[in-house]
């Protein structure tokens, strides 16, 4: 007897991309802040608003919930993940690690297509800055460091850096929250795009130090203050 293939039609791709689709409106909602640290996100609700049955959300909820960005309470549902002092310094001094080294190494390999590339993004942040989009500008921080990685040319760094993808961008977006000034997140950029582009080891180990350690601080001390409802305590 033959072994049925499984279905591989529309109905599942539709699906699928469905899902992604909702985990994408819900992560833009909690990184702009739509969707508090320990808010609930209630299933019923947000497939109301969006016009979909509940089976959907229920995906798009767990696939969040492997990125990091809800936590899974039984018999209570999911809830935005609120992200402790501790989980910050965990994430962020991973993150310097493999930054300081992505960035020395993208220093090396430095082609003038690479640093148009760059260049075209802070370009990118400065002009969002402008129409004052704060999802956008927490998008394009991300895809700024992003591109170092890229240019550094390890794909296993790179494999290392999407891991964090989802609590990066909960935490660029909290960044988001320091700045009065919007023009300022991509002022803060502009150091150590210099750095690299000087090819000064030591010079850009400094100012990713700098710049990803003034976020770290900033960042840490508003998750101290961001106190979590009982159902998303971590």
């Amino acid at each position: 007897m033959r072994a049925l293939s499984p279905p591989v039609g529309l109905p599942m791709l539709a699906e699928s991309d469905l899902v992604r689709q909702v985990a994408r409106r819900l992560s833009d909602a909690i990184v702009q802040g739509r969707l508090a640290p320990g808010a609930k996100v209630a299933e019923a609700a947000v497939a109301r608003e969006l016009g979909i049955s509940r089976a959907p959300v229920r995906e798009a909820a767990r696939l969040l919930e492997s990125q990091g960005l809800l936590r899974a309470c039984p018999r209570r549902g999911f809830f935005v993940r609120a992200l402790s002092a501790a989980d910050v310094d965990e994430l962020y001094d991973l993150r310097l690690c493999v930054e300081r080294h992505a960035a020395v190494a993208a220093s090396r390999r430095l082609t003038a297509e690479a640093r148009a590339a760059l260049r075209r993004q802070l370009g990118l942040m400065r002009e969002l800055a402008h129409r004052d989009d704060p999802a956008r500008i927490v998008e394009a921080d991300y895809q700024f460091h992003r591109l170092i990685c890229e240019t550094a040319g390890n794909s296993r760094l790179l494999r290392l850096f999407d891991g964090l993808a989802s609590e990066l961008r909960l935490v660029i977006g909290l960044i988001g929250r320091l700045y009065d000034d919007p023009h300022e997140i991509a002022r803060t950029h502009e150091p150590v795009l210099e750095a690299i582009e000087a090819g000064r080891p030591e010079r850009i180990v400094a100012h990713v130090d700098h710049h990803i350690g003034v976020a770290w601080r900033e960042v840490a001390r508003l998750a101290r203050t961001l106190s979590p409802t009982p159902g998303g305590a971590a």
